[in-house]
């Protein structure tokens, strides 16, 4: 299955993607905002399951982490754009937000303008400092349609 590949710019917000922000209770808010990393989890090639941590980005709609196209949980998405992340409470352990949807859209981000911005949350550094010659970043935008919370 090939997942899509329009970009969120060029498709119109649509009820459902609307309804996204009210999944997500309020009191939780404050961890999609934080520098917190959110585990992301995939479909392997072979249905077995990866999980890495990843920054992300927040807009009350979407969310949003970066990848380069030589990576797994890139091709994992293409694939298969189901989709799970957990975020842990910094402060408590024991608190969490975990959010299950889909990929809507892989945007390309050539000027690396959404990978630096997640290096200036949580690197308060203006450029992404690890990008390597020849890598190319994607946008990957997820559309909330599960949560469940504790804490």
């Amino acid at each position: 299955m090939q997942g899509p590949s329009v970009h969120t710019s060029d498709r119109p917000l649509l009820d459902s993607d609307k309804r996204s922000n009210r999944l997500i209770p309020e009191e939780y808010h404050d961890l999609l905002a934080s520098t917190a990393l959110a585990h992301i989890a995939t479909i392997g090639a072979h249905g077995e399951p990866q999980s890495t941590p990843v920054w992300f980005g927040w807009d009350g709609t979407y969310i949003r982490f970066s990848q380069t196209k030589r990576q797994q949980k890139y091709r994992n998405l293409l694939r298969d754009p189901r989709v799970a992340l957990s975020i842990v409470d910094p402060l408590n352990p024991y608190r969490y937000l975990e959010v299950r949807g889909t990929v809507v859209a892989f945007d390309d981000d050539p000027d690396r303008s959404f990978v630096d911005s997640m290096a200036r949350k949580y690197l308060g550094v203006d450029r992404y400092p690890w990008h390597r010659e020849g890598d190319e970043h994607v946008a990957i935008v997820i559309l909330p349609q599960h949560t469940s919370q504790m804490g």
